[in-house]
């Protein structure tokens, strides 16, 4: 009975096994190609996603606190609460530009637009709303920039993504 079920399996070699577990059809992309993505985003982010930000929460905060903002302005205060501020707005901005990129564009932001890159699933399948959000929580992990100095950066090895080459 067991010569039977051996019979009956297919058989496995070591070159079909190792052409099925070394076939990829996506390349990655380079360190160099991520370095200058990151770049480019970090510039959108700081020329212009900012600036928008900055001022529309700049009308929110006059109508809500205009103490707070008559202090930085006419008395130059910018104590604690107004680098506080600061940062949750930048980790806002980088929260909001990766998320929306990377899921309404399919995986691009501008710097991947750029660079011919795009972020996948580990599967090959378009990144969800869930993988690009929980992409962009961990880069605002800190530390997080300097994991990209390895193998593969946090924000992919802990969300299942990878950067791929596009053209």
């Amino acid at each position: 009975m067991e010569n039977y079920q051996n019979q009956n399996q297919p058989e496995t070699t070591a070159s079909s096994e190792s052409i099925f577990e070394d076939h990829d059809q996506y390349i990655d992309a380079t360190q160099g190609q991520r370095f200058l993505n990151f770049v480019i985003d970090l510039l959108l982010m700081n020329f212009v996603l900012s600036r928008a930000t900055g001022y529309i929460f700049g009308y929110i905060m006059a109508y809500v606190a205009p103490d707070f903002i008559r202090s930085i302005i006419e008395e130059g205060d910018t104590g604690w609460r107004y680098w506080l501020l600061s940062y949750l707005l930048s980790y806002f901005n980088f929260l909001i530009y990766y998320t929306f990129a990377e899921k309404i564009f399919k995986g691009i932001t501008l710097g991947k637009l750029i660079t011919g890159t795009r972020a996948i699933r580990n599967d090959g399948g378009e990144l969800s709303f869930r993988d690009a959000i929980l992409r962009s929580l961990s880069r605002i992990v800190p530390f997080e920039a300097f994991s990209a100095l390895g193998r593969k950066p946090w924000h992919d090895s802990w969300t299942n993504t990878r950067v791929i080459k596009t053209r």
